[in-house]
């Protein structure tokens, strides 16, 4: 795994607001995890006994490099006693410039971030105000309802 941000929020509610809004904004859900104590999402599939150690395994997975595992103790004790994590794996500067406007505006206790100079080139979060997916929104004002149809709509006529 390479390019991370992590950023812990005090309430579930903060944290899932913040899920929200990015996945609003573009990204897919699959780059997008929530863990708190009550749903370790990705980390409950870790091999651990307790909490802890499946909160740890995962967080070890996220920052592997030897500066930051100083983190994954202190991340994995935070989880347990209430705290919630959202982790977003962005891909090009856009898309990690979006995921840290977006998870500030949330109100973090604190922000991590791994290894965010390796990404690669793609996008999925919107390059401007409003999200991607509504320019494929296909409004039935009676036209044809295949995309392909409305995209090539003179060369059929």
């Amino acid at each position: 795994m390479s390019a991370v941000l992590l950023a812990v929020f005090e309430s579930y509610e903060a944290a899932d607001h913040v899920r929200v809004d990015l996945i609003q904004d573009g990204f897919p859900t699959d780059r997008v995890d929530v863990m708190c104590c009550s749903d370790l999402g990705r980390a409950g599939l870790s091999p651990g006994r307790s909490l802890h150690d499946k909160c740890a395994q995962y967080f070890r997975t996220l920052f592997t490099l030897p500066e930051e595992k100083q983190h994954i103790e202190r991340l994995a004790d935070r989880v347990e006693h209430g705290a919630v994590a959202i982790t977003v794996l962005p891909r090009g500067a856009l898309e990690t410039a979006r995921a840290s406007q977006i998870i500030k505006g949330g109100l973090p206790v604190e922000i991590l971030q791994h290894d965010l100079s390796n990404q690669t080139m793609e996008y999925a979060a919107a390059r401007h105000e409003h999200p991607w997916v509504r320019n494929f929104w296909v409004e039935s004002d009676n036209h044809a309802d295949c995309i392909y149809c409305r995209l090539f709509e003179r060369a059929v006529d």
